[in-house]
């Protein structure tokens, strides 16, 4: 074992990871191929780069990723922290300005006297060395590959799609208004109404769109949470109108009637220079993606600044592989953290990489690991992905249903999810208590 700890990748997880183990005062090289080199999907050379929405979900407490962001603020996530100091205004949502999120992270990264910021590619680990995997979603051929070696179950695949991003400028707004859902979080979305003919021309494109192929050699497993819109269409004529396209809680002031579908934009930056198409994530050829554009109502002559893409998402087969405290079952002295683990979203990645960090923090200095209590949702993620025996393991968002149950049963939904709430926040702040009285 050396004087430092290795982090491998420095996405969300990552740097989640590093900071925490810098917080101990032990040193920590964490490694990037950035900017030297680029995936498909990245368009900076910054750190935490967020590829697909800009958007960190819900702060309400009503709501997993509100009682998830809770618990991360009581772990003093940097994720937390650079997003609240970049937000936009997105309604009852967290979202960011990208640029700034993640220059911010960056920032933090480079100035702190206990982390070594490496950009080149990593290939393998060194033997004996407490090291964090935590290169998501993208990572490159020659680590899965020593990642396959290393577990000898090989990786998964599945696809991730993002939203197109157009110019504010562009969207006719005497067509489209501005609204939240029910009034909630002031105007804070750009809606553009569809009555029902508009509709069922825009699905009977969908259907007949072109889409990129992928290489023969690629399987596509889609997950739930972010299927293609022209997916979504194929499943059913209504499945978009009750999906991202509802018009509830919605009212079009021009008629004081709620539109038959609405495609909802928000804001990707804090100038309010761009928006995206919320809930749009599509594999759609480029110049299908333009078609689309004049199918919806106010996008009719709406400038793309970012075009829609399907990338590959990478994961282990984590049951088999790692414990609840991340660490590899084979080598106790390597941790995975991140999309890599089979947990789908941004915090949910940002959770598992402040989880391995503290516990690769513990192994190097000879102290008991950290176990986050299943009531909370980190530790729920965390038994879901260490634990879970369904025949085919699937990536995960923090959401109810991998909470332990409430002792009691409860038909009222609101005071069902403040009790999920209390209890993991209170779990939580146990955890971190314990945490600071240890050091």
């Amino acid at each position: 074992m050396t004087d430092h700890i290795d982090v491998i990748g420095a996405g969300l997880a990552g740097c989640e990871a590093a900071q925490k183990i810098a917080s101990f005062g032990i040193k920590t090289r964490l490694y990037d191929i950035k900017p030297s080199k680029m995936s498909d999907a990245h368009s900076s050379g910054g750190l935490a780069e967020l590829v697909c929405s800009n958007s960190l979900k819900s702060v309400s407490l009503e709501n997993a990723s509100g009682i998830l962001k809770e618990e991360m603020q009581l772990l003093d996530s940097i994720v937390i922290e650079s997003a609240y100091r970049n937000r936009v205004p997105a309604g009852n949502a967290l979202a960011v300005d990208r640029d700034a999120f993640s220059s911010y992270i960056t920032d933090a990264m480079v100035k702190n006297e206990n982390i070594e910021v490496i950009c080149r590619e990593v290939c393998s680990i060194d033997p004996g060395q407490i090291t964090v995997i935590a290169t998501g979603p993208l990572t490159t051929e020659c680590f899965s590959a020593f990642i396959a070696e290393l577990t000898g179950l090989g990786n998964m695949y599945f696809y991730d799609a993002a939203s197109p991003i157009v110019m504010a400028e562009s969207i006719d707004m005497e067509t489209a208004f501005r609204a939240s859902r029910y009034g909630k979080g002031g105007e804070d979305y750009i809606n553009c109404p569809m009555d029902e003919r508009r509709y069922g021309l825009f699905m009977e494109f969908l259907l007949s769109a072109e889409r990129v192929n992928p290489r023969k050699f690629e399987k596509r497993d889609i997950f739930e949470g972010c299927m293609p819109v022209e997916i979504m269409a194929s499943r059913g004529y209504d499945t978009l109108r009750f999906g991202p396209l509802k018009p509830i809680g919605l009212t079009d002031p021009r008629t004081g009637n709620k539109p038959f579908a609405v495609v909802q934009l928000r804001t990707e930056n804090i100038s309010n220079t761009m928006y995206n198409l919320v809930g749009f994530q599509t594999n759609l050829k480029f110049g299908e993606q333009k078609r689309m554009m004049t199918l919806i109502p106010g996008l009719e002559n709406a400038k793309i600044a970012r075009y829609g893409v399907m990338h590959r998402n990478t994961y282990i087969n984590s049951p088999e592989i790692i414990d609840r405290t991340c660490a590899f079952k084979a080598d106790p002295n390597i941790f995975f953290a991140g999309q890599i683990t089979g947990v789908e979203g941004y915090l949910e990645s940002a959770a598992t990489g402040i989880a391995a960090g503290l516990n690769a923090a513990m192994r190097f200095l000879g102290k008991e690991p950290v176990l986050f209590a299943n009531e909370t949702l980190t530790g729920a993620l965390l038994e879901y992905i260490s634990g879970n025996r369904s025949h085919v393991f699937q990536p995960m968002n923090a959401n109810f249903g991998i909470l332990k149950p409430l002792e009691e049963t409860l038909a009222d939904k609101r005071k069902k999810t403040e009790m999920y709430a209390e209890r993991a926040l209170r779990a939580m702040a146990k955890t971190a208590d314990g945490i600071r009285k240890v050091f």
